[in-house]
Order: C-alpha cells, then structure tokens, then sequence
C-alpha cells in the first residue's frame, strides 16, 4: 500500500487532459462535516479563478465527516466548471493536520494555500496570499481584521507566542499559504498546523503577513469551540517552545535541571550535618529527602545524556534524509 493510501480511503480527481500538466498552485481545503457549504465553496472557487486568470488546483479533503461532505463535494466540483479537482477522504476525522499533509502530498502544485471550507475567508483573498509568495517570501499568513468570536483568547494566545517565538507575525492561526518544500522540514504533530508559521520561522523561512477579513460562518457548526480547545491550544505551545529550544540541545533543560536538584539534595544535607553535630538533634526526615533530591538529580542527568545521544541520532537521520532528496 501507498504511503497515502494509508490515511486516504477514496480518491477522486477531475483534471482534464488539457490540464494534465502540474498547476504551480494548489488549494488545499480541509473539510469536516461541510458538506451544506460545498456548492457555494466551489462556485465561488471557479469565480475567483476565473476573473484573476490564476492557473491553480483545488485540493479538498474529506476528514472523516458523517454528513455526506465527500459527496456534496463531487457533485459541486462538476457543477462549477472548475477544470482541476482533487477530492481525497479520510477514513475518520484525523484533524486539519492531518489533512493539510494528506492534501501537499496529493499535489505537485509548488505554492500551497491552506483555505478553510467554511468560507469564513472570501475567496478573492487567494490571488494575494499567492502574489505574496511570488515576490519571494515563504510563508504568508493572514491577520484578522474587523471583529470576531474568540477575539480576547485568540489575541491573547497570538501575543504570547509572539512574545516566545519571536515571531515578524501577530495572527497565527488564520489563513495562510506557503511553498511545498518547507513542509520537508518540518514535523508536524496534531493540530500543529497553527504552528507552521513558528517552525517555518525557526528554521529561517521568510515570513510575512497580509491583513484579511473574517467573515460570519454561512452554514454548519464551528469545529473549535470550548474551554478544552484552550487548554489543548496551551499545551501545544508549551510542546513547541520545548522542542525548538531544547530538542537540539536537551541537556540545556536536564542537565541543569539535574544539578540545581543535586545541589538541593547538597544543601539539605548539610542542614541535616549541622542540625545534628552542631545542634545535637536528628531529624530522620532530613535524610530521606537528601536521598530523594540526590537520586532524582542523579536520574535527570542521566536521562539528559540519553536525550543527547537520541538528539545526535535524529541529526545524523536528518542529513541522511537531505543527501537521499538531492
């Protein structure tokens, strides 16, 4: 089995002959339980293409939905007149991830445009996401403008990246679109996707932003509501600050981390000296902690040279992989 036809069940292209060759854009849309929205998504597709003459395929993937999503799509994709479609399905719902990598690994298209299926972005904002890309930088994300629901978390959450990252961007998590090559060096987890803009700076990408406007969803249910959403969008954060600061170098966070509790364990230890042949009183639970602090001190340091050896191997993999791609 193919590497896609691991996480793809159904593939259905509509390109014609006369386009058989490779677009230099594709629009990659994730899709879950949008199946209402699908004739106006791809009506307004062709229009946008149309009336800006831009040479472009559309990738949409069906995540899993349960609602006829895939189906509405096909129907609507031959509707539309538009000359180059690609519709992909997974087998569950993966995430938006997942399905922006289903969709890049599906298309030879160079530049990429990740577009949300619930038009909450018009569609006449691809042609200057792609502008964008042409005049030279890598990566292109939009910043939302005009109000909207989640403002306060969502301006929160984009200044403390910031402030982190140090990032040349104040919206991560909108529309965005890059070039196909970046995603060779990057790996991205579930639901990391909002942060490609991160790790494509980290790895010394050119960025830029545009300002967009975000519309009121037309049909269907936001997929990325609740408090949990929060919480989860926090801890992904923390994993990413963790593994491009201290991924390369883990002994910078265990190493240290492992004296500064040895050096605890020392310094209870002559407390617990001095309590006794100074003082003349023994405190036994003195001493358990000194055992404590010492073994666990001991353990990180361990595990910081561990961590050193697995970061020398995943290097080694990494130029491996570069030599084996030229």
């Amino acid at each position: 089995m193919t590497e896609e036809g691991l996480s793809v069940l159904e593939k259905s292209d509509r390109i014609s002959a006369a386009d058989s060759r490779p677009a230099e854009v594709s629009i990659i849309i994730p899709a879950y339980n949008e199946a209402e929205v699908m004739p106006e998504l791809f009506s307004e597709l062709a229009d946008t293409l149309r009336t800006h003459g831009l040479d472009a395929e559309v990738v949409l993937v069906d995540d899993g939905s349960d609602d006829g999503t895939y189906e509405a799509a096909e129907q609507a994709a031959a509707e539309s007149g538009l000359p180059r479609v690609r519709l992909l399905r997974h087998r569950n719902n993966r995430g938006k991830t997942e399905a922006m990598v289903t969709a890049a690994r599906a298309t030879d298209g160079e530049l990429l445009v990740l577009f949300d299926a619930d038009l909450q972005h018009s569609t006449e904002e691809i042609p200057r996401f792609v502008e964008e890309l042409q005049s030279g930088y890598d990566v292109v994300t939009g910043r939302k403008v005009g109000k909207y629901d989640k403002r306060v978390v969502s301006a929160a959450y984009n200044r403390l990246s910031r402030a982190i990252f140090k990032v040349p961007v104040q919206d991560l998590n909108s529309m965005k679109a890059f070039r196909k090559d970046i995603l060779a060096d990057l790996h991205l987890r579930h639901d990391w996707h909002r942060y490609l803009v991160v790790l494509a700076h980290a790895q010394g990408y050119r960025v830029t932003e545009i300002d967009i406007e975000l519309h009121p969803r037309r049909r269907g249910e936001s997929k990325y509501t609740g408090r949990k959403r929060i919480l989860v969008g926090m801890l992904d954060l923390v994993a990413v600050w963790f593994q491009l600061v201290f991924s390369r170098k883990p002994m910078l966070f265990f190493g240290v981390t492992g004296l500064v509790v040895l050096g605890m364990g020392a310094l209870t230890g002559l407390i617990a000296l001095y309590m006794r042949f100074v003082m003349g009183q023994g405190f036994r639970p003195l001493l358990t902690l000194v055992a404590l602090l010492t073994t666990v001190g001991l353990l990180l340091f361990i595990v910081g040279f561990l961590a050193e050896m697995i970061a020398t191997m995943r290097g080694e993999v990494e130029d491996l992989r570069r030599e084996l791609e030229r």
